[in-house]
């Protein structure tokens, strides 16, 4: 790749909360899980605003409007306005009335999020490919969704209409599991009509460019616990990132991320906003943070040491990192990681 690779994850002297004008937070994952809120959220989210940081919650669920996700929020004792999130349905309703004439008609396959949105765009939602759309808008629109939608997008593809997809996340967690996402949706779709639909949400421009006109931030710092959708977002919109380790990603993934997945620093939930990050410093062939130091040995990774897991992880990164270059680390991680009891 032609930009400069991140090979570890950087220290800060500064809390991140200082350091950063707005969070852009991701929610599953990160602010809560399967209806509540994560340890250490409500408090560090709180400390965090009081010491002056901007919260804004980025979600690439279509289907609740601001208002609805807002609520959420303030009834888990996190206290949020509706302007205070920014959903994927708003950033491809902005991306579709950049291309469509005002009053256009759109096809909705989706929920109240995605229909709102369309609106605030000046937008006219339909149910009907009968009703002569000129575009197809296709979102999350949670489990009860009926097969015919897809049915309905598929005519009006054929017929001319232009597609459009909040995002393509093929899962999406529930209180159950992990259940299939709009991105499982959409594979329905271009399965029947061989198409391919512009995408607005994480990880791709629209989303960032979408978050940064809500805000006015001047130095975000994107927290999220995905590295394809959270991490990747900040990568390509040249951002700082942080990935708390209270949601989907673990150590191996982590250590074996290419490029685009690597986060800017790594930390064990939001506590991590309102402290500095530690430094990961080369040392002899391997690096060193905190207790720990790590390398490449032979055809594995190494740790030594001790002290706060989340350092032997870091350090870990540095070594991963540093050998793979632009590419994917191979390295053998498990009894390293072993080690760390994360």
């Amino acid at each position: 790749m032609s930009q400069q690779y991140r090979s570890r994850p950087l220290g800060s002297s500064e809390a991140l909360s200082e350091a950063y004008d707005t969070a852009l937070l991701d929610l599953d994952g990160v602010v809560y899980a399967g209806g509540h809120a994560i340890g250490h959220a409500v408090e560090s989210l709180a400390s965090a605003r009081e010491g002056g940081m901007r919260l804004a919650y980025v979600t690439n669920n279509a289907l609740r409007t601001p208002d609805a996700v807002a609520g959420h929020l303030t009834e888990l004792g996190v206290p949020a306005e509706p302007g205070d999130v920014i959903t994927s349905a708003q950033a491809v309703a902005r991306l579709m009335a950049d291309q469509l004439p005002p009053g256009a008609r759109v096809l909705v396959v989706g929920g109240e999020g995605l229909r709102v949105a369309l609106r605030e765009r000046g937008l006219v939602p339909v149910e009907s490919a009968d009703d002569e759309p000129v575009a197809v808008a296709q979102g999350y629109g949670g489990p009860d969704l009926p097969w015919g939608r897809f049915a309905e997008a598929a005519y009006a593809i054929a017929g001319g209409a232009v597609w459009f997809a909040s995002n393509t996340d093929l899962t999406i967690p529930s209180a159950r599991g992990i259940a299939p996402g709009n991105g499982a949706a959409v594979e329905v779709v271009r399965i029947a009509t061989g198409a391919e639909p512009q995408v607005a949400g994480k990880p791709l421009p629209p989303m960032h460019r979408e978050t940064v006109l809500r805000t006015g931030a001047e130095r975000p710092l994107v927290v999220g616990d995905r590295l394809d959708t959270d991490i990747e977002g900040a990568f390509n919109g040249g951002v700082d990132s942080l990935l708390v380790l209270t949601g989907v990603t673990d150590a191996a993934q982590l250590l074996a991320a290419e490029p685009k997945y690597r986060p800017t620093y790594v930390d064990r939930d939001l506590r991590g906003l309102l402290t500095g990050q530690p430094e990961v410093s080369p040392e002899g062939d391997g690096f060193r943070c905190g207790g720990w130091t790590a390398l490449a040995r032979g055809d594995a990774l190494a740790l030594d040491g001790g002290g706060d897991p989340v350092d032997g992880l870091r350090a870990l990164c540095a070594a991963a990192w540093t050998h793979a270059g632009d590419g994917a680390c191979g390295l053998d991680w498990a009894k390293a990681v072993a080690e760390l009891d994360l």
